[in-house]
């Protein structure tokens, strides 16, 4: 195992959607990067985009709700890079069938949680047991764990309670990481998007293009994965590193408060 000279990232799901734009940013900042998903590593086509931009890219297939799956990850990440410098917990999943919270059913609760709540959760945890321990070795070293959440931490879908659950629990993770790593010198954000395009929203695109145009966002515009990936950015570099436990908002003014 040789020790990559390179800061290392690992982001959960940043094969597509908002986590290849947190990838792609992430590569052109110098980063290499550490992936893992759901499908073969074959399978996903932007890999080799990634590596064009420098980056030297592990994959992984893992789903982050399996103890066994992350315990690999790590490892893996051990072994190739022989670092953990930042870890971004942005893999998750929306309920496949939107159902009112007078009818929804419990299966699909379970899912979510598993996979939005307590996967990060878990994760979070071994790998802030191994970056504390890289701080032993260097305690120079800039660190963090960003966790990836949705606007639906606060703003109430009733046609997806568990989502919302889900990410307002995993707020809640941010605030009580941020606490326990702060004697370490280890900052924990989250970052809460909006409506960003990807294909988790391109179901109902036609839905948020007509709220959009009518007023729901300041900015008057879909928010895109790299708005996300460039705010991770900020926080990865250790741009804010007096800071922890902060929510960074990017939705394009949509939750502020107007009359």
């Amino acid at each position: 195992m040789s020790i990559s000279s390179k800061r290392v990232a690992a982001i959960t799901g940043g094969g597509r959607g908002i986590g290849l734009g947190i990838s792609t940013v992430l590569a052109r900042e110098g980063f290499d990067l550490a992936i893992c998903g759901q499908k073969e590593e074959k399978d996903v086509e932007s890999l080799e985009g990634l590596r064009k931009l420098g980056a030297r890219v592990l994959y992984a297939k893992a789903n982050v709700a399996e103890a066994r799956d992350r315990e690999a990850f790590l490892a893996m990440i051990k072994e190739t890079f022989g670092r953990l410098d930042v870890l971004v917990n942005n893999a998750g999943i929306a309920p496949k069938v939107r159902a009112d919270i007078l009818e929804a059913g419990e299966e699909s609760f379970d899912d979510l949680i598993k996979v939005n709540l307590r996967g990060p959760y878990f994760l979070t945890q071994k790998a802030a047991q191994w970056m504390i321990a890289q701080r032993k070795d260097d305690p120079s070293r800039v660190q963090s764990v960003i966790n990836i959440t949705s606007v639906s931490a606060t703003v109430a879908s009733v046609n997806r309670g568990d989502y919302c659950l889900a990410k307002a629990a995993l707020g809640m993770s941010n605030q009580l990481w941020s606490v326990r790593l702060a004697e370490f010198g280890i900052p924990v954000y989250e970052v809460r998007p909006g409506i960003i395009k990807t294909d988790m929203t391109s179901g109902v695109t036609g839905k948020y293009d007509a709220l959009i145009a009518g007023g729901l966002i300041p900015q008057n515009r879909w928010g895109f994965p790299e708005d996300v990936g460039k705010a991770v950015a900020m926080l990865a570099r250790g741009d804010l590193p007096y800071s922890t436990g902060q929510v960074i908002m990017v939705d394009g003014g949509m939750t502020l408060a107007r009359l």
